[in-house]
């Protein structure tokens, strides 16, 4: 494998001296699973699992505190194989963390993992960002505040939004894309009393959703190929870890909390029966009201919480969740069909059975208005001379500048009008701002799509897309923060960068680094 001065440089900063270095770049450029016909999933065979719920290792009167180990595992895609997977707590997806708002968590995050990856043969250090958190830098997951094997850091989480879904997954240098591949993914639920009163789907109607997709090998075992550094496409789905699964519904409404953890497919959701979504959520909670859509597009990273009505079908009805794709995805015969949901019964329960016409119309980040931002920036995410790069630089740049380097500096308590401009061919890029949320007003000089139309943390910038979004910085928020492209293909490769708000704040590696495990069992 050809490692460039830039890769050099960035494991030399990190601190690992020696660094066990890829042995193979992809599995080969046919990017197929290589299983026999016999071996391949059938759609609809796998019965649908929700990921378990994690349960704190201890409480205090303030503060609740998981401990999570990443370590391998094993799971069954194909049938009668054994595919390894690394995952948090050994499963993936992980643990769903289930908090209640301005109730803080702290999360021990612990590596375990083996010294090399089983195919790539890298070292697996990882740095555990919460998706969509307003955390201190030296908590965020910042890239290159690394965790190796055999070490453990402790991420300390405010938990101060409204409800909301949000994700935790690695988050290392260079090795974000593989890691998270291998499992290293799970959902991070906040509630609060707003959204609890509401009579939305709630308990057993409240269904996480992590879809993802896969390649394998003959043996099981997961494939990388990453199509010349532009994205890996797998052609068999995963929802929570299973292919093509079908989950049985009674007739009533279901809250679905959908969360795509592909490394570079995007969606486009569609039901069979051309019955709508209600949108309700957004990547940064509920929305001012409900959005119905009978298509809507999902870029890597972003989360909706969708409302279906399966009222509207006699039991018996199989409906299946389509998807229809977008440009510049590699697709396949079998990534068209998701999941099905099996009505099999009446309603066992009218509780929560509503999608009422308001549910949060006070966030204030849909409050704001262009007229409110005192700053204008422009972002383009463009692929030069084989890099990727935001305004012409890459994370190596950051690197290079001892971690001083930064592509905005805007003030606290300021609102600021940012722009994403995606000019070049070929290429989709879901962007994600860490630390804030935003409000998207414009998409290509229109108004945005109607499932957009709520707070959110990462946006999709397609082929030849302008998006503008609104963002409002707090007056106690300072540090740096990464930006990045969320295909995790161009993020390794080096679509990152970083942003300070007021002056540099906490040092984001040093400040509270990762520590060896102790010669004790935790």
């Amino acid at each position: 494998m050809h490692i460039s001065r830039r890769d050099v440089l960035k494991m030399s900063v990190t601190g690992a001296a020696v660094v066990a270095l890829p042995l193979a770049r992809t599995a080969s450029a046919s990017s197929t699973s290589r299983l026999a016909q016999s071996l391949y999933p059938t759609r609809f065979e796998a019965a649908f699992i929700r990921p378990p719920v994690a349960r704190p290792v201890r409480t205090d009167a303030t503060t609740d505190y998981y401990s999570l180990t990443m370590r391998p595992g094993t799971t069954e895609i194909a049938p009668g194989l054994s595919t390894q997977i690394w995952g948090f707590n050994g499963v993936a997806p992980g643990p769903t963390i289930v908090q209640y708002r301005d109730r803080p968590a702290v999360v021990r995050q612990i590596n375990k993992l083996p010294p090399r990856h089983p195919q790539l043969g890298y070292l697996p250090w990882t740095s555990t960002h919460l998706h969509g958190s307003p955390t201190l830098p030296q908590y965020d997951g910042y890239a290159s505040d690394i965790t190796l094997p055999g070490q453990f850091k402790d991420y300390h989480y405010p938990n101060t939004l409204p409800a909301t879904t949000l994700w935790y997954h690695d988050h290392g240098v260079m090795h974000t894309g593989p890691n998270d591949y291998m499992g290293l993914v799970a959902q991070y639920q906040i509630h609060d009393a707003l959204e609890l009163a509401l009579p939305i789907p709630h308990g057993r109607y409240d269904v996480p959703l992590i879809i993802s997709d896969v390649l394998l090998a003959a043996d099981g075992s997961l494939l990388w190929e990453d199509n010349d550094e532009s994205g890996l496409f797998g052609d068999i789905i995963l929802v929570n870890g299973r292919p093509w699964p079908a989950m049985k519904v009674e007739r009533r409404k279901y809250r679905f909390r959908m969360l795509n953890a592909s490394v570079s497919r995007s969606y486009r959701w569609q039901l069979d029966s051309g019955e709508p979504f209600h949108v309700i959520g957004t990547d940064s909670g509920l929305m001012p009201s409900p959005q119905q859509v009978q298509q809507f597009r999902h870029g890597v990273a972003e989360r909706y919480e969708v409302v279906i009505d399966f009222a509207k079908y006699p039991v018996g009805r199989r409906v299946i969740m389509h998807n229809l794709s977008n440009d510049n995805n590699i697709d396949f015969a079998t990534t068209r069909d998701v999941m099905a949901f099996d009505v099999v019964a009446e309603a066992t329960s009218q509780a929560d059975n509503a999608i009422p016409d308001s549910l949060n119309p006070g966030n204030p980040t849909m409050a704001l208005t262009a007229a409110d931002a005192t700053t204008h920036r422009r972002f383009e995410f463009v692929r030069d001379g084989g890099e990727w790069t935001i305004n012409g630089t890459t994370w190596a740049d950051v690197v290079a500048s001892n971690f001083t380097f930064t592509i905005a500096n805007p003030s606290p308590g300021s609102v600021e009008l940012w722009e994403f401009k995606n000019d070049s061919g070929g290429w989709f890029h879901p962007v994600h701002v860490h630390l804030i949320d935003f409000k998207v007003i414009s998409r290509n000089g229109g108004p945005p799509m109607p499932h957009e139309l709520g707070p959110k943390d990462a946006v999709y910038v397609g082929e030849g897309e302008t998006v503008q979004v609104l963002i409002r910085f707090k007056p106690d928020e300072r540090g740096r923060y990464m930006m990045h492209c969320h295909n995790l293909v161009h993020e390794d490769h080096d679509m990152m960068t970083q942003f300070a708000v007021g002056d540099l704040g906490p040092d984001p590696i040093h400040t509270d680094p990762a520590r060896p495990l102790p010669a004790t069992r935790l």
